[in-house]
């Protein structure tokens, strides 16, 4: 009797935590996952647990994807960096938010980055200012195609 106790409490804790969990944000999978492996849940209750959550729609990695990447996107960052974070996170789709940026929404989205941050002052005199702003861009995960073109930008 108490094997089937301890079973019910694990799953009912399993289920809390991540319930709590999900209040709180959006989660992929992966991360509600590794949550609870972390609390020491057991791997088969913990599935069964994600399993119910999935089929109620309160876990949904396309959802998840999609709010997580217009948050960093509206934090400023590219779609490189997006994409890479997503799978980190175990999401390995791409957004549709991402997909609907084109070439030039990305290229104006780092531009309007490099004027917030240094302002669109010519470089052509200045190597390592020059390569100092490249950097950060592409640490904020655009494109080479992309920094090139916010280099290339002057104010008017």
């Amino acid at each position: 009797m108490a094997k089937q106790e301890n079973d019910n409490d694990q799953d009912y804790k399993a289920r809390a935590t991540a319930l709590r969990l999900l209040a709180r944000r959006e989660h992929s999978r992966f991360e509600l996952s590794l949550k609870l492996r972390q609390r020491k849940l057991p791997g088969d209750i913990i599935n069964a647990v994600l399993d119910d959550y999935e089929k109620e729609g309160w876990l949904d990695d396309d959802r998840f994807a999609d709010v997580y990447a217009r948050q960093r996107m509206d934090l400023g960052y590219g779609p490189l960096r997006v994409l890479g974070e997503l799978q980190q996170r175990g999401v390995h789709k791409t957004p549709e938010c991402v997909d609907e940026m084109t070439e030039e929404d990305w290229c104006q989205r780092a531009i309007g980055i490099r004027d917030k941050r240094f302002g669109l002052a010519d470089l052509s005199k200045d190597w390592d200012e020059k390569v100092r702003q490249a950097r950060f861009l592409n640490r904020r995960g655009f494109s080479a195609s992309q920094v090139e073109r916010a280099l290339e930008a002057r104010s008017e």
